[in-house]
């Protein structure tokens, strides 16, 4: 029940085996989530094998790297090195023709550029330097030098290999630093810009995952399957000789969390084949043709290693049906075609095998799905009551359980939960006991996880004043005095008044069975169920509330899909407009409307004359049993939280006769038999 409205939100919501856009099914039909499986269980595969050394082109010595550095270090030095020439003395042209004036220049060595170099007639024998302007003409130096004795001579400028090569060597050292990097970079995209067409697949072949078939509790019939395409690359010759051909294509199904990754895992660990994984998402890139560019190349690495198995996890990124955007040639549609093609193209004695898994199945290409792509179809559903007892094992390994929990009651209490949902439920349980200071989960852990992931958190300060506690007790009243009052009817597990998450009022029915079927009756029932809050809002009140907003809103729901869908409408006839694909999401496809309006509007009538009729079942009976409601209100009141017992108690006409159940008290066996629900919105 959403805030500032405090409708009834059911347990059956989310616990129900009836989901959001469930299918309803007949009793020709097996329906998608209660299977009966008769198969063997799969034995577990071999052990690891021991990692073999990898293989491929052997690194580089590491003395090479320091060649570099080596030589930076080397131009470093021959640039700004100093110079191991003796201390020179500048003087200027003037300061040098006057010290040849006074007989002080001993050498002098002129170039063609007229740098004038030369030792000086002092003691120490100074090295001087001097230039001669050659913009002015002094025809007399010449004569100065021969008249003071200055041994004169001159040198023509050269360029020797040493200096060639200090010059050269800042540019090499960049050449070979481009080198180094470009080199680099294309290792890294696998041969330069050609390589982002390359598969981003994961390759399994001498470590493989440590899962196997043993560690997936349940769903025995679906292991078998895939199991058997594993035997069939194993032992090819055994199947050969009868004749079989294995399978192209395995397609995984089912709602999200049930453990179609984790059967693909056990199937990695399984096989003593290579084993490449990948997502459908990992085919589509920013450039064109990228996509169909790795489905060749996947392909191609898969038949080298040839028997493989490639799984493709989300494969309706790339698989939906074609011909629906406004391009008919976009990157996903060449994408598809190309992974037809190699499906379809490669030789069937090639080994190679492709495992696929999705939520979606409605949405995939029909050329996909055809035998010689996809020849089986596998589906994953929600596990039953035994199978969530085996997962609920399985994922407690490792957590220390206190004696008063019972597995086999948690199980009972969480119908429709996957085996995600399921281990999520061990977790939160495990963080309350933390909460708590204690390493021991108890019974009352599990049962404050479970409302806690079904209803959100509960915070103390939310607190409701008196008139609306006394409201939603009167709300919840009505829910669950008309279910106790209706044979077909769920039992009431537990109700209270206290917020979690959006709920302001909650009424838990907790089935007895679990049922495959519902029939007419039971979904009236459920409809008189949905609308006893307001119903008795009406009766005590006097008037409604926003609190019904989320009960007329399911309660719709389900009417229209009784006289849509169902065909329980006296007046429409045996007639049903379903879509027929599974839609485990729980959202059905936007689609256009199959009738005319004038079958819209008979629809709308009887919906309309379902919702009335379950209403005034739900005040006659309400009114019928006036004083069981003051009495169930006043406990809830001064409670806040009972349980099923309660509810009896109030009807039999005593108060107080049971203990109340404490908020997220501890799941009991007898109140926890399970059964699914009808569909919920």
């Amino acid at each position: 029940m959403k805030r500032g409205n405090y409708a009834r939100v059911r347990f059956l919501v989310k616990c129900g085996r009836w989901r959001p856009g469930a299918r309803m099914t007949t009793s020709f039909e097996r329906r998608p989530g209660f299977l009966v499986h008769h198969s063997t269980p799969a034995k577990s595969g071999p052990p690891n094998d021991p990692p073999k050394p990898p293989t491929g082109r052997k690194p580089a010595p590491r003395w090479m790297h320091t060649l570099w550095i080596v030589g930076l270090v080397l131009t470093l030095l021959l640039l700004f090195a100093p110079s191991a020439k003796p201390n020179t003395t500048s003087l200027l042209y003037s300061d040098w023709k006057a010290k040849i004036v006074a007989n002080q220049v001993d050498t002098a060595v002129i170039d063609q550029s007229g740098k004038v170099t030369g030792q000086l007639l002092d003691k120490n024998k100074t090295h001087y330097q001097s230039r001669i302007p050659t913009v002015l003409t002094d025809n007399s130096l010449a004569g100065d030098l021969i008249a003071h004795h200055v041994k004169t001579s001159g040198t023509a400028s050269s360029t020797s290999l040493l200096s060639v090569l200090v010059g050269l060597l800042p540019l090499l050292l960049l050449v070979g630093v481009f080198f180094f990097i470009s080199r680099r970079a294309s290792r890294q995209i696998a041969g330069g810009i050609g390589g982002i067409g390359a598969s981003k697949a994961k390759v399994y072949d001498q470590e493989r995952p440590t899962t196997r078939f043993a560690d997936v509790a349940g769903y025995d019939g679906a292991k078998r399957e895939i199991s058997e395409v594993v035997d069939f690359l194993k032992h090819a010759d055994r199947y050969a000789r009868a004749g079989a051909v294995a399978p192209r294509g395995v397609l995984m199904v089912g709602p999200p969390g049930t453990g179609k990754t984790l059967l693909a895992r056990a199937v990695a660990g399984e096989a003593e084949v290579p084993f490449f994984a990948l997502t459908g998402s990992s085919f589509v890139e920013l450039f064109v043709g990228v996509g169909a560019a790795r489905v060749r190349d996947l392909f191609t690495a898969a038949r080298k290693a040839a028997p493989a198995i490639v799984f493709i996890d989300e494969i309706d990124a790339i698989g939906q049906r074609r011909g629906q955007g406004f391009v008919s040639n976009d990157e996903r549609e060449q994408t598809l075609n190309q992974l037809l093609a190699e499906m379809d193209g490669f030789d069937p004695t090639a080994g190679v095998v492709v495992l696929a898994a999705t939520n979606r199945p409605e949405t995939l290409d029909p050329a996909l799905l055809r035998p010689g792509r996809f020849d089986r179809q596998v589906e994953i559903p929600l596990p039953n009551l035994r199978e969530r007892a085996a997962i609920l094992a399985v994922h407690s390994k490792g957590k220390h359980l206190a004696d008063d929990v019972d597995l086999d009651a948690v199980a009972r209490a969480t119908p429709g939960f996957s085996g995600a949902d399921l281990a999520n439920l061990l977790n939160e349980a495990a963080i309350v006991a933390v909460r708590a200071d204690r390493d021991v989960v108890t019974a009352a852990d599990f049962s404050e996880a479970r409302d806690r992931i079904l209803l959100g958190r509960r915070e103390a300060t939310n607190a409701l004043m008196p008139g609306e506690k006394h409201a939603v007790a009167v709300h919840e009243s009505g829910h669950a005095l008309v279910a106790a009052l209706s044979p077909e009817a769920d039992p009431v597990s537990k109700i209270t008044i206290l917020p979690a998450g959006q709920a302001l009022g909650v009424t838990e029915q907790l089935p007895s069975d679990e049922r495959h079927l519902y029939s007419e009756s039971y979904l009236k029932t459920s409809l008189a169920v949905r609308l006893g809050g307001r119903a008795c809002e009406l009766l005590v009140l006097g008037q409604a509330s926003s609190g019904a907003a989320s009960d007329l809103a399911g309660a719709t729901d389900l009417a229209t899909r009784m006289v849509r869908e169902f065909g329980m409408s006296a007046r429409l006839g045996p007639v049903g407009f379903a879509s027929g694909s599974p839609m485990y999401l729980g959202t059905e496809q936007v689609r256009s409307r199959d009738y005319a309006e004038a079958t819209q509007q008979v629809i709308d009538e009887e919906v309309s004359a379902l919702l009335k009729e379950a209403e005034q079942r739900a005040l006659s009976l309400l009114a019928d049993h006036r004083d069981a409601i003051d009495r169930l209100v006043e406990d809830l009141v001064a409670h806040e939280t009972v349980d099923g017992d309660a509810v009896a108690a109030a009807l039999a006409g005593s108060t107080g006769a049971t203990e109340p159940a404490e908020s997220g008290g501890p799941l009991r066996a007898p109140q926890l038999q399970a059964r699914s629900t009808p569909p919920t919105p």
